[in-house]
């Protein structure tokens, strides 16, 4: 009978200490400040038994030309244990260069001719711990090292995309001892690095698809070895034609759908990428440009800052030879919200301002003089329609109107919880949620708005009841907190009109829950606070991959309220009032507005 048996030290910045003595709170605590951050988003030997120690947090910068500059890591020391061998093989591993060639410095020569290291990547968080498994049946020169971890998630190999899967990980790895040396002659398909090392050789690269209704670009977060840097342009293409992830699958499409390469992405000797497409026909100029846009908005990710794009030979558009960012910018699907549009707040039953010389000066209105009881609001992205949700009896209202002059219209929509109102990008439509099951959608027109129909939301209210939803600004995703959890889904719209939330996907489940509420940053990252006492504000990527603690000095806990945007400060309510951290800050927040601990801000969008 063989008898296995795993060790049960872990060692931890260089102190033995026992895997029992490490509180379950404390393991979270560590795993968490790993890869926190107080800024933006991250797109992340002891003979006994050994740990791969989480770092400082390292924030990722969209740059490409230091991407070789990137240290190889180290090879294998002569005489190394086996511990030793298996902590700097995961560690290598993050080195995808010569198809993990640092890697496979670690193993037997067997071994590096069977290794799948193409199979899915997995991403470990925090300590990553290797502890001998001893059997019974161990023979003389071998040994079983277990590798142990949580994980976060997998890199799709096909299309680069980042799936989150949190959870405990662990495997086996078997070695020998030959001419006095360590190495691996046994290992499970695919790859193990930790977050840290993740974060320093792969960047998060947005590639473009379309919107459902072909009319805007949208982006779908990847990631791409940082060396070596030649390569990325090929590899940007290579995804573009791959399709949008699984993440948005009915929420955004591609118009480069069946297309092939006729030719290598190349550099023509004016220095512009060259990318020669061929079995594809655009119906019109429209789709053509959409394509540029598809192209080059990814390609300037990787510093790509022209390119000429042909069709069997042929320039993509007649008379345009070559295409830069600033010839598509105008087809980016992000609403932003208009210059100068303030901020709002709701307290008090009335709907003000939170820019001025007058901290929640009125708006224009009965939402603004307390003519409805106004319980929470939301402006459209160009500032021009008011969604107010208002109390009605014992339960609310719906109700949406013009922001100029207050003037509102009251919507079929009651419940006896109304969530605040989120607008789609092209203010045709503002969502709520009634009762926290029921996902409601109001068509709007010049005219006032239209019947209300229902969201085929059963995948996200099967988690439970929603109690905060915000649509992005691209509009292809939606986000929401369910009984305490954070979640995204893709917003799919069908050609019958029909709009589904599909593929939801939970963010940081246990580091953040409770959730009390969230808001998007940008298409790419988004802000919550919850009532986690380690963990009051934190910033969350799309994906999951990445999760990062915001600053919460000076803030009173509970938080009840959050409203972030792009380049915008945040704001959060504490119960004080209304505070507000500048991008940047690293010192405390500000009180914005006092006295108000009900009151619930936004931005426009």
């Amino acid at each position: 009978m063989t008898r296995e048996v795993v060790a049960s030290e872990v060692v931890t910045s260089g102190a033995v200490t026992s895997g029992a003595a490490v509180s379950t709170r404390s393991r979270s605590r560590l795993r968490r400040l790993a890869g926190a951050t107080a800024a933006v988003l991250l797109l992340t030997g002891v003979a006994a038994c050994a740990g791969v120690p989480a770092t400082s947090p390292v924030q990722v910068v969209r740059q490409v030309g230091a991407g070789d500059s990137v240290a190889p890591p180290p090879a294998p020391v002569a005489g190394a244990n086996s511990l030793d061998i298996v902590r700097g093989f995961v560690t290598a591993s993050a080195s995808s260069a010569d198809r993990h060639g640092a890697a496979r410095r670690f193993l037997t020569q067997e071994a590096g001719q069977d290794w799948n290291d193409g199979a899915a990547l997995t991403v470990l968080e925090g300590q990553i711990d290797t502890v001998p498994v001893i059997t019974g049946a161990q023979a003389p020169g071998t040994a079983t090292v277990r590798i142990r971890g949580t994980k976060v998630g997998r890199l799709v190999p096909q299309t680069g995309a980042f799936e989150a899967d949190v959870g405990q990980y662990s495997s086996d790895l078997q070695l020998v001892q030959r001419d006095g040396q360590w190495r691996i002659s046994r290992l499970p398909a695919g790859v193990v690095v930790g977050l840290d090392e993740f974060r320093s050789n792969y960047k998060a690269v947005p590639v473009w698809f379309v919107d459902p209704a072909r009319r805007r670009v949208v982006s779908d977060l990847r990631y791409l070895p940082v060396v070596p840097s030649r390569t990325q342009p090929a590899r940007v293409v290579d995804m573009l034609l791959a399709g949008p992830s699984a993440a948005l699958s009915g929420a955004a499409a591609s118009l480069l759908a069946g297309a092939e390469l006729r030719a290598n992405v190349a550099t023509g000797a004016d220095g512009a990428v060259v990318v020669d497409l061929t079995r594809i026909t655009p119906p019109d100029d429209a789709a053509r440009r959409l394509i540029a846009a598809q192209i080059v908005l990814s390609l300037a990710e990787v510093n790509v800052m022209r390119v000429r794009i042909l069709i069997d030979g042929e320039p993509l558009l007649a008379g345009r030879s070559e295409w830069t960012r600033e010839d598509v910018a105008g087809l980016v699907g992000e609403a932003r919200p208009a210059p100068g549009s303030p901020a709002i707040v709701v307290s008090g039953g009335r709907v003000g301002t939170l820019s001025g010389p007058v901290p929640a000066a009125p708006i224009p209105g009965p939402a603004g003089n307390g003519g409805v009881a106004a319980v929470s609001a939301a402006v459209s992205a160009d500032g021009r329609r008011l969604a107010v949700v208002a109390r009605a009896g014992n339960g609310n209202q719906l109700m949406v109107g013009r922001m100029t002059d207050g003037v509102l219209n009251t919507v079929e929509v009651t419940a006896g919880i109304l969530t605040r109102p989120t607008w789609t990008p092209d203010a045709d439509e503002v969502w709520t949620v009634a009762d926290g099951r029921r996902i409601v959608r109001v068509p709007t027109a010049p005219d006032g708005p239209a019947e209300p129909a229902t969201v085929d939301a059963g995948a996200l209210t099967a988690m439970g009841s929603v109690t905060d939803l915000r649509l992005s600004r691209d509009g292809v995703r939606v986000l929401a907190v369910v009984d305490g959890g954070l979640y995204v889904g893709a917003v799919a719209r069908g050609l019958d009109g029909r709009v589904a939330i599909t593929e939801v996907r939970k963010l940081r489940p246990q580091s953040l829950e409770p959730v009390v509420s969230a808001d998007w940053r940008s298409t790419e990252l988004v802000v919550a606070i919850t009532r986690n006492p380690d963990l009051l504000v934190a910033q969350v990527g799309v994906d999951g991959l990445a999760l990062s603690e915001v600053i919460s000095t000076n803030l009173t806990a509970p938080l009840t309220a959050l409203a972030a945007g792009p380049d915008r400060p945040f704001l959060v309510t504490d119960q004080t009032g209304v505070w507000t951290l500048e991008l940047g800050a690293q010192d405390a927040w500000r009180q914005q507005l006092s006295g108000a601990a009900g009151a619930v801000p936004g931005y426009p969008g």
